[in-house]
């Protein structure tokens, strides 16, 4: 009897012990350095989605405009554990992961919405599986966040104009400098909060970004002269630390990556619309949206674009996804 008695206690605490367990509450922290645009969009979905199916195991804070800090310390703290979220440009990226880069590659998109396209399709997905692997953390998900533009107090028109200017870049990787080397700019890369700061007192000429960051940092107020980078885009991507998934375990980890993925909608609907909007509230500021003309945008493409083979070809891995995401993009006119 004393034995039965025992085994019974037994499982009565191994009982409560799952229940406990089950029912303990996760918090997950989301950083993002921009506010009132497409990641800042997905972030509400995301935090709606996993809440509701998580039954509240899991609580989501969102901290955009770099509330939880600059971007180089949310990404360290996404790969340490101290958050366990965060979603830059991809240039910031590139420190845990090399081939975060691919997606700052002139040239392969023709507008958000295809672009959203390709990164959806399963060869590419199954690419990117791998991104961080190595230092701890997942690709959560990658978005389009609009046609790259480069502010300037100096009007860029043709792309010689690009010489001598000191050129904030999103990322110090090969990609990110480079091509601007090649127009004869000095690219610089500083985290986004010290743009504004920067371009005000003239440490630099110019800045790259996209619009909905230019209107919603009101940068119209600093310069009015923002141009169109052909065939260029912004893409943010958001890693979530790898042992935050494993300790919230499977189910919950299958909940986080779903909603995830259900979110990224935002990019192709509230992101595809942000592009015009902005570009409205830029104009309506006094600002100028200026578009290369044809030949000089054939200009532009073909100096940043001829640096991309011998950058690619110093890592087989990011090679392959180049041209697979380039192969596939040919799938989705």
């Amino acid at each position: 009897m004393k034995i039965w008695f025992c085994r019974m206690a037994a499982i009565a605490a191994a009982l409560l012990f799952a229940c406990t367990a089950s029912a303990q509450q996760f918090t997950m922290k989301l950083s993002s350095p921009t506010v009132n645009d497409a990641p800042h969009e997905w972030m509400k979905q995301f935090k709606a989605g996993v809440e509701k199916r998580s039954n509240g195991r899991i609580k989501v804070e969102i901290y955009p405009a770099s509330q939880l800090g600059q971007i180089p310390a949310t990404v360290d703290g996404v790969a340490l554990g101290t958050i366990e979220f965060a979603i830059p440009a991809v240039g910031f990226l590139i420190g845990l992961e090399p081939r975060f880069q691919v997606f700052d590659a002139a040239g392969m998109f023709d507008s958000v919405a295809q672009s959203q396209k390709v990164l959806a399709d399963p060869a590419v997905r199954a690419r990117l599986a791998s991104f961080g692997e190595a230092k701890g953390v997942e690709l959560l998900v990658v978005g389009n966040n609009g046609p790259l533009m480069v502010a300037s107090h100096r009007a860029i028109r043709t792309a010689a104009d690009f010489k001598g200017q000191k050129i904030r870049v999103p990322g110090a990787a090969p990609l990110h400098i480079q091509p601007f080397k090649k127009l004869g700019a000095s690219p610089v890369s500083i985290p986004l909060g010290e743009v504004l700061p920067a371009l005000q007192n003239h440490t630099i000429d110019g800045s790259i970004s996209s619009f909905n960051v230019l209107t919603g940092f009101k940068y119209y107020d600093v310069t009015k002269t923002a141009t169109y980078l052909p065939a260029s885009f912004l893409f943010v991507a958001g890693i979530v630390n790898r042992n935050f998934m494993k300790q919230i375990g499977p189910e919950l980890a299958a909940i986080v990556r779903e909603e995830a993925r259900k979110a990224e909608v935002v990019f192709s609907t509230v992101g595809v619309e942000d592009v015009e909007r902005t570009r409205q509230i830029w104009v309506k500021n006094g600002g100028e949206a200026i578009t290369l003309p044809p030949a000089e945008a054939a200009t532009y493409l073909k100096d940043v674009t001829s640096v991309i083979p011998s950058v690619m070809a110093t890592n087989a891995q990011m090679k392959m996804d180049y041209e697979t995401i380039l192969a596939t993009a040919k799938k989705y006119p």
